[in-house]
């Protein structure tokens, strides 16, 4: 048998990549990218030449036999995400499902995710916490969120700069404009940057503003 290895990319800036990462990278037979272009911008920087094959969101169902037969071949694979760790928001999970089926190994690294500075950094409550990822885009969210509206602990959200400014304005609505509310972007990178306030504040500065980058959004509990 083969071994399944998860590994945790950058979200940002190259340099928060471990040394480990990079030593499991170069040893596997071959490399699972959410993004081949993406990925292969890392993998060049670092000097890693190895097979790399595309396994997103889209063709993961269908590819998923595959990936089995080779590691069930003794062949070490790799998988990466864009940025952060695989399976949280990214593809990972039926894998890792699909091979503990198989008795395959499987070994995730520690490393990069932009909840956990996000959430640090906040100045929320960090003790306890829920993360709910992205927000369903139609059916079921406002479900979602009324099930979180007595919610104790800080909520974490991801979501992108299309959508940033309905997000906040549903929080409003749900939450009330009063909640605090801490919003950062671009984590690690050169522009940087994390709001702190309340829920209408925020919805008034981002209406100011024109988002970029993926956020993090980290709620006060009730």
């Amino acid at each position: 048998m083969g071994k399944l290895f998860l590994v945790p990319t950058p979200i940002g800036n190259l340099g928060d990549i471990t040394f480990r990462a990079v030593d499991t990278l170069n040893l596997s037979d071959l490399i699972l990218a959410e993004d081949t272009r993406t990925s292969s911008k890392l993998l060049n920087h670092y000097k890693i030449q190895k097979p790399i094959r595309s396994f997103h969101m889209h063709n993961e169902h269908r590819k998923l036999s595959e990936v089995i037969s080779k590691l069930k071949s003794g062949q070490t694979i790799a998988i990466i995400s864009d940025a952060g760790t695989p399976g949280i928001s990214d593809p990972g999970f039926l894998l890792v499902r699909e091979a503990l089926a198989n008795d395959i190994e499987v070994v995730c690294l520690p490393g990069p995710t932009a909840l956990i500075p996000a959430l640090i950094q906040s100045g929320l409550s960090a003790d306890r916490f829920v993360f709910e990822g992205f927000l369903p885009p139609k059916k079921g969210r406002n479900k979602r969120l009324e099930n979180l509206i007595g919610e104790t602990r800080t909520i974490i959200f991801y979501e992108s700069p299309h959508k940033i400014l309905k997000t906040l304005t549903q929080l409003v609505d749900f939450f009330e404009p009063e909640r605090r509310v801490s919003i950062s972007r671009e984590l690690s990178k050169m522009y940087e940057e994390t709001f702190r306030g309340n829920l209408g504040e925020a919805v008034e500065y981002f209406n100011q503003q024109t988002p970029k980058g993926e956020f993090v959004i980290c709620l006060a509990g009730a």
